[in-house]
């Protein structure tokens, strides 16, 4: 009997730790607390690429120490707030989040791996995009595009090369920095794609082939217009995707019936009736 009070006691308290751990991260105090230690960080990163006093320099390395116990309290409480602790590194900002802390409590400041160590302090900026729901969003957006927006962009690489091949045969005399090889020619077009000095370069070509405009107007109109606006088209409905779901997830969370819900319920409905008659 006296175990068993011992075991409710022990279950009580660490439910008691579990509930102030989900109240702390659901405060909005403590997010917007860590979100300034975030861009603290950030700013501690750009001051030490400036030459500093070897006094100032001290005082960063306790501010570093600080940000990283902080971070590690928030990855602590959040561990302790999730429900299913299980699952908890099974997400992949969880795991980033964690390494990043990790490594950083790893003293390599003077030793053979302290450029590792600036490395993995410079990625805890990335922390504000896994803590902000709308970023971390964004970014997810960005890579479920990603395999569409590969074949935009191998097609916009056939583009280049059929385009840069007949650039080098025929404008490789008139300026060979500019045209001498396939290569150089695609880092040329690449050049007139982003509009810089676009011009010097068509009107030095015109001053041989009369009609040049058109080869660059047509890659232009290609490049920059046509497939420009493909890769904001997938990504903008990718990201209409994205928001839908995380919609339809809050909405179940707050007890609201989606479409898919409703039309569950109605197919149930038919079939019921249909049963019954």
């Amino acid at each position: 009997m006296a175990t068993s009070a011992k075991q409710r006691v022990k279950l009580m308290n660490i439910s008691a730790i579990q509930t102030y751990s989900q109240q702390l991260k659901n405060n909005k105090a403590f997010e917007l607390f860590v979100i300034m230690i975030i861009v603290l960080s950030a700013l501690l990163i750009g001051a030490k690429t400036y030459d500093i006093p070897a006094y100032a320099l001290g005082a960063l390395k306790l501010m570093d120490w600080f940000i990283t116990a902080i971070f590690l309290f928030e990855i602590v409480v959040r561990f302790i707030a999730d429900e299913d602790k299980k699952r908890f590194f099974t997400k992949g900002w969880n795991i980033f989040d964690s390494l990043v802390v990790i490594v950083s409590l790893i003293p390599v400041e003077d030793s053979e791996l302290a450029l590792v160590g600036r490395l993995i302090r410079i990625f805890r900026v990335m922390r504000m995009v896994s803590f902000v729901p709308e970023l971390r969003l964004l970014l997810n957006s960005l890579l479920r595009a990603l395999p569409q927006l590969g074949y935009v962009v191998l097609l916009m690489f056939i583009i280049f090369y059929i385009y840069a091949a007949v650039g080098s045969s025929f404008f490789g005399a008139i300026n060979p920095d500019l045209w001498a090889d396939i290569s150089i020619s695609m880092l040329t077009l690449f050049r007139v794609m982003t509009f810089e000095d676009w011009t010097d370069v068509m009107y030095e070509v015109m001053t041989v082939y009369s009609i040049g405009w058109v080869y660059f107007l047509s890659f232009i109109f290609l490049t920059t217009f046509a497939f420009l606006n493909m890769v904001i088209g997938i990504v903008v409905n990718v990201l209409e995707d994205e928001h839908a779901k995380e919609q339809a997830i809050q909405d179940k969370i707050d007890g609201k019936l989606t479409i898919d819900d409703l039309s569950r319920q109605i197919e149930e409905l038919k079939q019921l009736i249909s049963a019954r008659q």
